[in-house]
């Protein structure tokens, strides 16, 4: 494993609302996760997590604080600059598919490329798609799959790109005890084969547990509580 700093936080926070009505959903959170590393997050909900993870992924800015990630400054970058940023360097996954109904396995996969005027590589289609188990559906529509079987294809669509992070908003949260299993196979397979560094949001102590470094959020605060 490369062992440079791929993100890293320093004193964030994040508040939303003023005086007393003030939530404040970051407070002084200062971490960092070298390249090609697997990080939990866990704790309560409500606690920052899904924050914290929307400002990594630059859905999201700071009330304070500073993000470092692939070697840029996110807190000063512009919005159009942040888009750029989000589409080259970070693959979303999140709990609900988001699948287009309209479109089919390849085409939900293919669609940020498309949005973004950039031709797929289709070598790496077809080896997201077998890697995936997806090969035979991939004229299938989101309505004709199964629940571990879309959460598939929002992850091969999340790694199209070929981006150095991958984001994961409790990705098995809808899913069954063995598809869970697979998901994760299927993403620690793929950070040690590309080098690219995974933070993922879970309740499940067995999928923390499978991480490299665990991470737990208590009322915005974040500390780590040690090697899985």
């Amino acid at each position: 494993m490369v062992q440079n700093i791929m993100i890293e936080t320093h004193e964030l926070t994040r508040t939303f609302g003023r005086g007393e009505a003030a939530v404040h959903a970051l407070c002084d959170v200062s971490f960092s996760i070298r390249t090609g590393e697997f990080a939990a997050v866990t704790g309560e909900s409500v606690s920052g997590k899904t924050t914290l993870l929307n400002i990594l992924g630059s859905l999201d800015t700071p009330t304070s604080g500073t993000v470092r990630a692939c070697g840029q400054d996110l807190t000063r970058m512009s919005d159009n600059q942040l888009a750029a940023y989000r589409r080259k360097n970070i693959g979303f996954i999140f709990q609900n598919y988001n699948l287009i109904p309209v479109l089919n396995v390849e085409e939900n996969i293919v669609l940020p490329l498309n949005l973004d005027n950039t031709p797929p590589d289709m070598q790496f289609l077809e080896e997201l798609l077998e890697v995936t188990g997806l090969t035979a559906k991939r004229r299938s529509f989101p309505h004709e799959l199964s629940g571990g079987q879309q959460q598939r294809v929002a992850f091969a669509r999340a790694l199209i790109h070929k981006p150095d992070i991958i984001l994961a908003d409790e990705p098995t949260g809808n899913l069954d005890s063995r598809n869970s299993r697979e998901i994760i196979a299927i993403l620690k397979n793929s950070i040690r084969k590309y080098n690219q560094t995974l933070v993922l949001i879970t309740h499940d102590p067995s999928i923390a547990a499978q991480a490299d470094r665990i991470f737990r959020m208590t009322d915005g605060r974040l500390t780590e509580e040690g090697i899985g």
